[in-house]
């Protein structure tokens, strides 16, 4: 292939992996925004809570249907779309005189998130083949892991530079000039042709309308938990979730028979790396951002560390996982999921690490220690986001590379949302119980919500090693036969 075709291919890459990074660093950065936001707008709880759940929602009901018209008409309008909006949404939010349009911006800054992930991965799958696309998700890892482990940081700089109470709004600022430029280069550069699957596009609108009261379902009673007191009434939602689940599934094989491309392939689960690759990553995603958003919290409430020193801690875990996953990225294809498993494995030993440091070490010292764990955690972490998703995606066609990615990154964000409720939830129960000594007290609340967190990675290795031991039984099968 001509030089310069590939040097446009990896320049179309890297404008779309950049606009995918900046919807990950909305959800990291606004953490140690939210006392600021509080102060400025006279904020409660709710609506604090609203600002970083509504934009999860929102990204997560976006995404399998924005997937799906991506990989049916065209991934370049649609990214081109989406930033827009991002830009558009994040200036609104800049310039939000209260709480209530502030959220209202917010959701629909998800929305914009939702509609430009899965091109991005669709991108990804229609732009590079074999060892290339494991490069590619390499890098697409080690900037997404440094995303979300510089957003504390970030956010504490811009807040310091903006001061305590406008500080906040500079979160969003930086959004607008860089999504303008972006929007720009990706116009030039982004591939204004793709292949199709044959046949009639069909959208399935009432499928889309069925999913997203189904996602909608399964996220509100996660997303709006605050573990403060929380109505225990919401939990009622989940049974919308399994009946709208249901509704769907019978909809789709419905459609499908009458000669239809419904918006979910079912095929795509027959697949064990793909099935097994989500399951991985939606488990990972319950742990990791729960264990920043905590970590967050025990630095800055219980060892009263200003924003920007909090975020520090995660810088080691942004830097060595963002070596690792180039390194993994070209170590996926030769060793496959045992490559996840001993990242995995890291990760737990890295995040005990940490706990166990922030137990035994002084207040003035225990950040240090701390970012000691988080800098072995991160090798683990790199060796996970990017190799699972090459190997999630390996065997799925160019043309379904969107709603596919998109059903992954549905998965995170489910993951994300209940990982944080359950975490916040074990932390604020210890806080608000009042006994003891206030900094016992969060020590307890943080050492009760690491336990949340290692049960999910816990989980993932599971996932992963029961793929793992089904490809060997595959192998010997094969064998015997022949």
């Amino acid at each position: 292939m001509p030089a310069s075709v590939t040097g446009s291919r990896w320049t179309a890459f890297a404008v779309a992996v950049s606009v995918a990074a900046l919807t990950i660093l909305d959800i990291s950065k606004i953490n140690v925004g939210l006392p600021s936001i509080e102060k400025a707008l006279g904020a409660g709880s709710t609506s604090l809570q609203l600002i970083v759940a509504g934009y999860t929602l929102a990204f997560g009901l976006a995404l399998v249907p924005a997937g799906r018209i991506g990989d049916l008409f065209s991934r370049r309008i649609m990214f081109l779309v989406g930033l827009a909006l991002f830009g558009l949404t994040s200036l609104g939010c800049a310039l939000a005189p209260t709480d209530e349009v502030l959220i209202v911006f917010r959701i629909l800054q998800g929305v914009a998130a939702g509609i430009q992930m899965p091109q991005v991965l669709g991108l990804v799958q229609q732009l590079f083949q074999g060892a290339e696309r494991g490069r590619a998700f390499g890098l697409f890892g080690a900037i997404i892991g440094l995303s979300t482990a510089f957003g504390p940081t970030l956010g504490g700089l811009l807040i310091l530079v903006g001061g305590p109470e406008d500080g906040w709004r500079l979160l969003f600022w930086m959004n607008v000039p860089i999504a303008a430029v972006l929007w720009v280069i990706a116009f030039r550069l982004l591939p204004r042709t793709q292949r199709h699957r044959p046949g009639a596009p069909s959208l399935d609108p009432v499928g889309v309308l069925i999913l997203a009261v189904a996602i909608f379902a399964l996220l509100f009673p996660f997303v709006s938990t605050t573990g403060r007191g929380d109505p225990p009434e919401r939990w009622f939602v989940l049974v919308g979730f399994a009946a709208a689940g249901a509704g769907f599934v019978l909809w789709e094989r419905r459609y499908r028979a009458r000669g239809r491309t419904p918006i979910v392939d079912f095929a795509l689960f027959r697949d064990g790396g793909y099935r097994n690759g989500i399951l991985i990553a939606t488990s990972y995603f319950a742990a990791i951002p729960a264990t920043f958003l905590c970590l967050t919290l025990f630095l800055q409430e219980g060892l009263r560390l200003e924003p920007v020193f909090a975020g520090m801690v995660t810088i080691p875990f942004a830097l060595t996982s963002a070596a690792s996953s180039l390194i993994s990225g070209r170590l996926v294809n030769r060793v496959g999921r045992p490559l996840v498993i001993g990242g995995l494995l890291v990760v737990i030993t890295g995040l005990g690490l940490n706990l166990l440091l922030a137990e035994i070490l002084p207040p003035a010292s225990a950040p240090w220690g701390m970012a000691v764990g988080m800098l072995v955690a991160g090798i683990g972490g790199g060796a996970i986001i990017s190799p699972n998703q090459t190997l999630t995606l390996a065997g799925i066609r160019p043309e379904q590379g969107g709603v596919a990615g998109s059903i992954g990154q549905l998965g995170q964000r489910v993951g994300t949302a209940i990982g944080l409720s359950a975490a916040t939830a074990a932390f604020y129960a210890v806080i608000g119980s009042g006994g003891g000594a206030r900094l016992d007290l969060y020590h307890e609340a943080f050492r009760n919500a690491a336990l949340v967190s290692a049960c999910f990675l816990a989980l993932a290795v599971v996932f992963a090693l029961a793929e793992q031991f089904g490809r060997v039984r595959a192998r010997r099968s094969d064998t015997v036969r022949t």
